[in-house]
């Protein structure tokens, strides 16, 4: 063999078990991870050349780092400290600056902002937003929740999930709910197309050319939505959708219904409806929990789509605008895939709920 002779690398059952670790950690920085693979084909008995090869770095790299564990073993594989100035921030600084934007407000405003609280500490701006940004602090923004209160929580997520992820066979399982008020807006001047470099633009006032409402159920095996638009939302024009329902679902098929506590759904005419037509059952969210209704997510992207940004000069236009959509929708429909099973949906409440528990409200 040519080249000079290699010391020999051995390692000892700690060295082994620590470098191990490391390639095997998936928090291990990948350079560390790099240097620990590197010592361990070595003490392998491979070659620089082997090593670097099946590593996909240079011989040059496994040798210099070879020589460094031979030298220092498992300490010569951290990286040393860097050159640079000392900080000028202590620990106690850190820990007070975050005390205070965790336990305090200031007192002409709701939150804090990187300028009145490195007013306050007496620090940079600078100096605020880095010790911000390393603790995931960020005081301007806030986020919104809403637990349920409804007593059967439980059993009714269990219910609603188990035929999500477990339906029924010879069954249609119809997500129901109307997005009612839907406005037909339509902007006061002509919006500016988008241009190379320049964004769509529109004027940020609008008319208003009345509301519509729309009925849908939207079929989770398929994701076919059925659809019906009315000018109004009670029990008359609900009770009309579940006929219109009842029409298009094969005669021989049970329906599970499952809608939410709205009282259009609950009224002494439903009830009848739903007591002469054996085949339906209906099966109700929680309150305030309207998120287990995946027609829901069908109504946001639609919104998202085909509303927000649409521009409708009277109430019949957004509701042929509406139906086309439909129409478009139902020609590939593409169902919702739910994934989360009730137990790992009620974990991630109890996880929520401990810990806001001791938030002080």
């Amino acid at each position: 063999m040519r080249g000079r002779p290699k010391a020999a690398l051995v390692l000892s059952d700690a060295e082994h078990e620590q470098l191990r670790a490391w390639t095997l950690r998936r928090k291990t920085a990948q350079a560390l991870a790099l240097r620990a693979h590197i010592v361990l084909g070595c003490a392998s008995g491979a070659t620089n050349r082997d090593v670097a090869a099946r590593l996909r770095t240079t011989p040059q790299t496994v040798s210099k780092w070879r020589r460094r564990f031979l030298g220092q073993r498992v300490d010569g594989l951290l990286d040393a400290p860097r050159p640079g100035a000392p900080r000028t921030i202590a620990d106690a600084q850190v820990d007070a600056v975050i005390a205070r934007t965790l336990e305090s407000v200031p007192r002409n405003a709701t939150h804090w902002s990187t300028r009145t609280m490195a007013h306050e500490m007496k620090m940079s701006q600078t100096a605020v937003s880095r010790i911000w940004r390393a603790f995931g602090l960020q005081p301007h923004r806030q986020e919104t929740f809403k637990l349920s209160t409804d007593p059967l929580f439980v059993d009714k997520v269990r219910d609603i999930v188990g035929l999500y992820l477990n339906p029924p066979v010879k069954a249609m399982v119809l997500c129901v709910d109307e997005k009612s008020q839907i406005q037909a807006l339509d902007r006061t001047q002509p919006i500016l197309p988008m241009a190379p470099g320049i964004a769509e633009r529109r004027t940020h006032d609008y008319m208003r050319h009345g509301t519509t409402t729309l009925f849908a159920a939207l079929d989770l095996a398929t994701g076919e939505v059925i659809g019906a638009l009315h000018r109004r939302h009670r029990a008359a024009e609900f009770l009309s959708f579940l006929r219109t329902i009842e029409a298009n679902v094969p005669a021989d098929l049970d329906v599970h219904l499952v809608m939410d506590n709205y009282g259009t759904h609950k009224t002494p005419a439903i009830r009848a409806w739903f007591v002469r037509h054996p085949r339906f059952h209906v099966h109700f969210t929680p309150t305030s929990a309207s998120w287990l209704n995946q027609v829901e997510r069908w109504f946001a992207t639609l919104t998202d789509k085909y509303i927000r940004r649409g521009t409708h000069r009277s109430t019949r236009q957004l509701e042929q605008a509406i139906r086309r959509y439909l129409d478009m929708h139902n020609a590939d429909p593409k169902p919702f895939v739910w994934t989360k099973s009730a137990d790992d949906i009620l974990q991630s409440i109890e996880r929520f709920c401990l810990r806001i528990s001791n938030s002080g409200q």
